[in-house]
């Protein structure tokens, strides 16, 4: 099973010397991957109806995850990079194309591409996108993309998206891969018929695996193969905290167990304040891992 670290973005300083730092001590620790998280902007959950239900504010910072990615692409060597998750119905999607293909040459194919719906109307109306059809174009946003991805010419006409007889020039080298994520029956739908795997949230034995049970179920009913097909799972509290070293080695050995490929570290949301208190974690998890 390969394992990640999720960049702690909220609990880091807000310089680069921090990201650049977290990035490479990940790498010689012998982390597989790096996660980061998508926001464009935050918002103030006060007085809003409906209520704003993410965890996000006004106040979180958030790095743009393919600037930053492509900036630690180059300063590391053996660490991949994978958004956890985009939220893609936010962005247009050939431009989107664009980047992640630039992404992956120049990193060498060290990039996946996660993405999702997101749950923040306010972001949404500040970038010009309705938030009510974000589910539906994500759909056609992804067949779009792996269109474009081909290196073919592309002649598409959807309901969000018209191009005609356009060509992405370079393709990446490879297939990128296009892991779904989120915690509800349609984005699980959505990775059954269209993902090359699912980027599990929530608590392991309540949330985590009954969703993977589902998950493989609906592929089957769709006549795909779960070989290859990347499962995924952030290993968190049943608040989204990080766990302790040996609560963590107990849930990546159930989760492998149980046909995980890939589980991602969580330092977010125990007590951590400077980059050497959660290097120095996620160091304990590395030795007990027997990882380096």
């Amino acid at each position: 099973m390969r394992l990640g670290v999720l960049f702690p973005q909220r609990e880091l300083p807000r310089h680069p010397h921090a990201l650049i730092d977290f990035a490479r001590s990940v790498e010689d620790m012998g982390f597989d991957y790096l996660v980061l998280n998508d926001h464009v902007v935050g918002a103030v959950g006060e007085d809003r109806d409906p209520p704003l239900t993410g965890p996000y504010r006004e106040t979180d910072p958030f790095y743009d995850p393919l600037v930053a990615c492509g900036h630690l692409a180059a300063l590391t060597t053996t660490l991949e990079f994978c958004t956890g998750v985009m939220i893609l119905p936010q962005r247009q999607t050939v431009l989107v194309a664009r980047q992640a293909a630039d992404l992956d040459l120049l990193s060498g194919g060290r990039f996946a591409l996660g993405v999702g719906v997101g749950w923040n109307p306010v972001e949404y109306e500040s970038l010009g996108v309705d938030f009510a059809s974000r589910g539906e174009r994500l759909t056609e946003q992804v067949d779009l993309l792996r269109r474009l991805w081909s290196g073919e010419v592309v002649d598409f006409e959807g309901k969000y998206h018209c191009v005609d007889r356009a060509v992405l020039v370079p393709a990446p080298s490879g297939s990128i891969p296009i892991l779904f994520g989120g915690m509800s029956a349609p984005a699980y739908r959505r990775a059954a018929k269209q993902g090359d795997g699912f980027i599990f949230m929530g608590a392991l034995h309540e949330i985590t695996l009954p969703a993977w049970r589902g998950l493989r179920e609906s592929m089957d009913r769709a006549e795909r193969d779960v070989a290859g097909f990347r499962a995924e799972y952030y290993a968190t509290r049943a608040d989204f905290g990080g766990l302790s070293a040996s609560d963590l080695l107990s849930e990546l050995e159930t989760w492998e167990a149980n046909g995980g490929t890939h589980a991602c570290v969580k330092t977010m949301g125990m007590g951590f304040s400077t980059v050497d208190e959660h290097l120095q974690h996620l160091g304990q998890v590395a030795g007990a891992l027997g990882l380096g």
